[in-house]
């Protein structure tokens, strides 16, 4: 039997209907995993009160904004937030528990970070010119500036506790809690990688300032002296609450 053209293209009903179904349901879940919107927006509102707040990611980045350029500022950005994601991700599936029962696990992870960045700065002062201040120190690859970015906030535990006391406030009942939380986790995560750009964009535009080579040279020593600094605090303020 030849059926009419028309019954031949005609679209079944119940196919549509549950394609229909199917994309509500998709919509719906992806809703799920956000607060209402009263609540969201003060996840939003703290989300981005929290990010202006300078920390060692930031510091980092505004470092090798004002000694290298924007270009290096923004690999930088990109390597912080992926470390930032990266600890969101390990404070969904429980890690922070970890760092909370083990003392030990948080101290070697937050120690590590701290020689990290002690180890940062010593390299940025051993390429820094000493006898010839006409010289211009050895500018960091993008590769060096992204992969440094991404360790210096991967190896910050206090980031990875700080997801697991902030992102339960603004979980629901309506979808699993993992989810959300990695969810949520990623949306701060952009928050914090458009503020962090913002600041990128401003010490790019105060570089031109470290051209001259005495300036810049001056920018290359205090830049790692920052980095050193921050190293030693982060590690001194371990001692004091170990104490």
């Amino acid at each position: 039997m030849v059926l009419p053209p028309q019954e031949l293209l005609a679209p079944d009903p119940s196919t549509s209907f549950s394609t229909a179904s199917l994309g509500l349901f998709k919509v719906a879940a992806v809703t799920n995993l956000f607060p209402p919107w009263p609540l969201f927006s003060a996840f939003l509102l703290a989300s981005f009160v929290l990010a202006v707040t300078p920390g060692p990611g930031v510091l980092y980045i505004v470092t090798r904004s004002l000694i290298q350029g924007r270009r290096s500022g923004l690999v930088s950005v990109a390597g912080v937030a992926l470390g930032n994601l990266g600890n969101a991700f390990a404070a969904s599936i429980g890690l922070a528990a970890l760092f909370a029962v083990s003392s030990l696990a948080f101290s070697v992870i937050k120690y590590a970070g701290a020689l990290y960045l002690v180890y940062l700065g010593v390299q940025m002062l051993r390429s820094s010119p000493v006898e010839n201040s006409d010289a211009v120190p050895a500018v960091a690859p993008l590769g060096r500036v992204f992969r440094d970015g991404f360790v210096v906030a991967l190896l910050n535990p206090k980031t990875t506790v700080f997801f697991a006391a902030f992102l339960p406030q603004f979980l629901s009942s309506n979808a699993p809690p993992m989810f959300q939380s990695m969810a949520l986790g990623s949306l701060f995560v952009v928050v914090a990688a458009v503020t962090d750009s913002a600041y990128a964009f401003a010490a790019g535009a105060a570089a031109p300032a470290l051209r001259g080579s005495v300036v810049r040279h001056i920018g290359w020593r205090l830049g790692g002296g920052v980095f050193i600094g921050l190293g030693v605090f982060t590690a001194l303020a371990g001692l004091r609450i170990a104490k």
